[in-house]
């Protein structure tokens, strides 16, 4: 008897987990989300407004840029910024322009 109200109890927890973990992932990609919306307007308002907004940590990206290295420059940007694959070689274009 008090094998199976172990056995319940622990799947009680594992389904809150699961059901809870889900949840969690579900707030994340609507915070990443949001936040690609922030980074799109704020990069729209400084290219709109002339203002050239350096990240010191782009230096090794921008470098390898210009040794015609993209590969390696989207590698480097990810590794900067911890963006995904599309993201990283989308702002890589948008620096070799």
């Amino acid at each position: 008897m008090d094998y199976e109200i172990l056995l319940l109890s622990a799947a009680v927890l594992i389904g809150a987990v699961v059901l809870g973990s889900s949840g969690m992932d579900r707030k994340l990609t609507r915070l990443d989300r949001r936040l690609a919306r922030l980074e799109r307007k704020v990069d729209a308002i400084t290219t709109n407004l002339g203002v050239d907004v350096a990240d010191p940590e782009l230096d090794e990206v921008r470098a390898l840029l210009a040794e015609g290295k993209k590969i390696q420059a989207i590698r480097a940007y990810r590794e900067s910024t911890g963006a995904d694959l599309k993201e990283a070689a989308q702002a890589v274009e948008r620096l070799a322009d």
